[in-house]
């Protein structure tokens, strides 16, 4: 916005910290809109997409999966990162198959997210899918994860326990109950 321009930081200059083969970390020097420098560090990622692949008989296709920085499984919507050169929706559909097995018949864009917009410019454009098809997983090289099936109103129950904690999770379960509501529309497309 125009008139943001009161809390707004620039930058001085800026460092790679560290190169990885999934993100990078940077440590900028940024003037604050007060005139003083301060440092800020961050992550700098591809983006990525979460699926909400919904089944006819309304459940969802959800992956229970370890990860190593929380050292325990989740229970997650299926997502994946965004490759060099690839959109959105091609990231949405090669995640889904690839993970899952399964293909959708419709697609729609939800929006976009920003998971921790205090340390990382990382976004996740949220996607559903349905008219889904089973088929077989290929999972990456190294990726291990459990396919289950889980109707909206346990995922909720899990949720209100604390037993989902997944962001991403998380944000698509609130998109699927306001879209159901009515609040929330839609833009169906055929898969590409």
């Amino acid at each position: 916005m125009a008139d943001d321009e009161h809390l707004r930081e620039s930058r001085v200059a800026s460092e790679v910290v560290f190169r990885g083969a999934l993100l990078d970390v940077r440590r900028d020097r940024v003037r604050l809109p007060d005139g003083r420098e301060a440092t800020r560090e961050y992550i700098v990622h591809p983006g990525a997409v979460v699926v909400v692949p919904l089944l006819d008989d309304g459940r969802l296709v959800m992956e229970r999966q370890f990860r190593y920085p929380l050292g325990r499984v989740l229970l997650e919507l299926p997502a994946g990162k965004i490759d060099a050169g690839e959109g959105p929706l091609a990231t949405g559909v090669r995640e889904l198959a690839e993970e899952t097995g399964y293909t959708a018949r419709e697609w729609a864009r939800a929006g976009l997210m920003h998971n921790a917009v205090g340390y990382s410019d990382e976004r996740i454009e949220i996607w559903f899918a349905r008219g889904l098809t089973a088929g077989a997983a290929r999972l990456d090289d190294g990726e291990h994860l459990e396919v289950v099936l889980v109707d909206p109103a346990e995922l909720d129950a899990m949720a209100a326990r604390g037993e989902v904690t997944d962001v991403k999770t998380l944000v698509g379960l609130l998109w699927l109950q306001r879209w159901r509501a009515g609040a929330w529309p839609l833009r169906w497309q055929p898969a590409p």
